[in-house]
């Protein structure tokens, strides 16, 4: 399912992490070639991205919600 993203914070590695509107987090990465997301490196393309839908798997497989 598609959710919005509504903040961001780190993991314990310094790894980007999305929250999701629907209460789920999801690790955000740019690590060309695989996966090209130039707009986490920056605040200013973090937060052009707010309100932005992410695919949500955890959504889809109905569990709960995590905690930070």
């Amino acid at each position: 399912m598609k959710r919005a993203i509504v903040g961001y914070h780190k993991d314990e590695e310094g790894h980007w992490v999305a929250e999701l509107y629907c209460g789920h987090n999801q690790h955000l990465r740019h690590a060309p070639p695989l996966v090209s997301r130039p707009w986490v490196i920056s605040a200013a393309g973090r937060e052009s991205m707010l309100g932005h839908e992410l695919n949500c798997v955890k959504c889809d497989r109905d569990e709960p919600v995590d905690n930070k």
